[in-house]
């Protein structure tokens, strides 16, 4: 179902991380398949100079995350807004049609992020995102992450699974 470039990708990716302090941001994420990725950004000269990323998903999510990146490292900011998903699909050597849609999520997360830098650098402020509903549920209930979904220990304020900090007590 996989060739071998996606196989790599997925097994060896590259570029996992977060940047902290990063320059640009950018968080999809498509609720019908549950895949969620972060891209990071670190910009110097207008060009791309770091770039990582979390990604929580299937094995083509993942993999388009790692070539995405590959692509993007050291290009200008200029050169890497015209990275679309066919390009990342292509670098892949093509993916499951079924999966098409995880190419769409890591073009779209790497355009967020420059979208984020840019608005950065023009005083343009986002609010933090903040959760609709308060994170709520008796003691003894189980307890999830609110990114990955893998259950949690009572007490626990940092996710291992996904590397997220939980900001409500769990």
């Amino acid at each position: 179902m996989y060739n071998k470039v996606v196989m790599d990708h997925f097994r060896n990716p590259r570029n996992v991380g977060v940047i902290e302090n990063a320059d640009g941001v950018g968080e999809v994420g498509n609720p019908l398949c549950g895949d969620m990725m972060t891209i990071y950004l670190k910009i110097d000269d207008d060009r791309i100079a770091d770039i990582k990323f979390q990604t929580f998903g299937c094995g083509s999510a993942i993999a388009v995350s790692s070539m995405l990146t590959e692509i993007a490292q050291g290009r200008t900011l200029a050169e890497a807004k015209k990275i679309t998903n066919k390009d990342v699909a292509k670098a892949l050597e093509g993916l499951p049609k079924n999966k098409l849609h995880c190419s769409n999520l890591g073009a779209d997360a790497l355009q967020m992020a420059i979208k984020d830098y840019e608005d950065r650098l023009a005083g343009i402020e986002r609010p933090e995102a903040v959760r609709e509903e308060p994170h709520e549920h008796s003691h003894g209930e189980k307890c999830y992450c609110p990114y990955c979904d893998i259950e949690l220990d009572e007490g626990v304020s940092f996710c291992d699974a996904c590397q997220s900090s939980l900001e409500e007590e769990h």
